[in-house]
């Protein structure tokens, strides 16, 4: 492991009664890239999170952030580390501006550095002209875009997100990979959650995928697609797709799933399955190259997780 790593966690447990939830997990992110950590619901993410910034204590392993030990020097590490958390927790009685001040106050930033650095924030976030406006009257990406700016007000070198776009429309999902993108061009180094696979797929040079508590794989994205599932995908709809499944989709496929109405083809060469689709009027299909969502079902299952 790189000992200049922002974040090494090595041999991470944690366990909660009986149940262990985080089970000898290790990562080291390396300085200035998105490393994003996938898992379904439960897998230990958000433990492992709290681990990493000292407000959880382990049971067993060691963590460095930042040169400091956690959590015997948690306070320290978290005040040059910036947190984007699932949900917003801003303030709703201070206005855009006076929520970025307070939050300054809590890691004794002076006020001279406070009115300099905050102008800077309010035009990354967008949020310029809405500066004295009250956090009721913003839109959902509007308060994403100040919880982002608000995790920035330390200059902070390392940043959690945890699952930052969630619940957001299209264009606001934008507009934050469009920030974060900016944030590792100024070396900012970044550990994403997300749900959103394509998200992780274009942020992130490095993904680790976690379930029951364990990393079960890691990598560059592209490479973790090779790795584990085929190249070519076929999604066909429509009644009959089981039929049809028996009869051409499991003959040409590597492999078949069906989830629902949905048959998902996985191989090497689409074309005797397009072929076929397109001599039917029945089937609809749509054909497109695997990516990382697939390689997460493939390891984590297509059931779903409460």
């Amino acid at each position: 492991m790189n000992p200049a790593s922002p974040l090494i966690a090595t041999g991470l447990r944690k366990s909660y009664g009986v149940n262990e939830v985080v089970c000898g997990v290790d990562l080291a992110l390396q300085p200035g890239e998105c490393f994003g950590l996938l898992g379904p619901n439960g897998a230990g993410k958000t433990t492992t999170l709290r681990l990493c910034l000292g407000l959880t204590a382990p049971d067993g392993g060691s963590i460095r952030v930042l040169g400091h030990d956690v959590p015997r020097e948690g306070r320290e590490a978290r005040r040059r580390i910036g947190v984007v958390p699932q949900f917003d927790n801003l303030d709703p009685d201070f206005t855009v501006r006076e929520n970025l001040r307070v939050f300054g106050r809590y890691f004794d930033i002076d006020n001279t550095t406070l009115q300099a650095r905050i102008p800077a924030l309010l035009e990354f976030a967008g949020l310029s002209s809405r500066a004295d406006t009250r956090i009721q009257t913003l839109s959902g990406g509007m308060k994403r875009r100040l919880t982002l700016a608000r995790a920035l007000i330390n200059d902070p070198e390392l940043l959690f997100l945890d699952e930052p776009t969630t619940g957001l429309d299209p264009q606001a999902r934008h507009v934050i990979w469009e920030r974060l993108r900016n944030l590792l061009k100024q070396g900012k180094t970044l550990l994403l959650t997300t749900h959103f696979m394509e998200e992780a797929e274009r942020l992130c040079s490095r993904i680790a995928i976690m379930d029951h508590g364990k990393i079960i794989t890691g990598g560059e994205p592209r490479a973790l697609i090779a790795q584990h599932v085929e190249p070519h995908v076929v999604e066909v709809y429509g009644e009959g797709v089981q039929e049809w499944a028996d009869a051409c989709g499991r003959r040409h496929a590597e492999r078949c799933e069906i989830t629902g109405e949905t048959l998902f083809c996985y191989t090497r060469d689409p074309a005797p399955l397009i072929a076929d689709l397109d001599r039917r009027g029945d089937l609809r299909y749509l054909h497109r190259r695997a990516n990382i969502e697939d390689v997460f079902l493939k390891l984590t299952g297509r059931d779903l997780r409460d």
